[in-house]
């Protein structure tokens, strides 16, 4: 009898292990999703911070909120650009403005989203794409790059 089931030991290991790894990398993709999501929810309010300082239309706030660097591409998170990126300026009732510039009066506010970022996942078969829920941070104006002691728009 024992002769028989000389083999059974790594048959049984071999179907338990395949469980066991794949629940033990599925949390670790679950947590590298988690800070992902939570570096996205960061990128976006320190966009908004940025861009109520800065000048209307400047596009460093984009490439300061992804922690981007000089190519265009997140440091921290991986596929994100600042094509993911998009800055409205929002009037008193939370309406984009269509043109920011010449209703410079009308900015109360600046809003900052992070849109139609995929993440990839490790684990294959399972779940190859994740497509992250648009993040968004809105912020009420500051000086938006206008210098009061110089009259003049200052680069940020």
């Amino acid at each position: 009898m024992r002769r028989r089931q000389r083999g059974v030991t790594c048959v049984e290991f071999s179907i338990v292990a395949t469980v066991l790894f794949m629940v033990l990398f599925g949390v670790i993709e679950f947590g590298r999703a988690l800070f992902v999501a939570n570096a996205l929810s960061e990128s976006t309010r320190r966009g908004a911070r940025v861009a109520a300082v800065c000048p209307v239309g400047d596009t460093r706030p984009a490439l300061i909120a992804i922690f981007a660097n000089a190519d265009g591409v997140s440091t921290l998170v991986p596929d994100l650009n600042t094509s993911h990126v998009v800055v409205s300026y929002l009037d008193q009732s939370g309406a984009p403005l269509a043109n920011p510039t010449a209703n410079y009066g009308a900015i109360q506010y600046v809003q900052v989203r992070i849109v139609n970022y995929t993440q990839r996942l490790l684990i294959p078969f399972v779940l190859p794409d994740l497509l992250m829920p648009p993040f968004t941070a809105t912020l009420p104006i500051e000086s938006l790059g206008y210098s009061p002691t110089q009259q003049a728009f200052l680069p940020c």
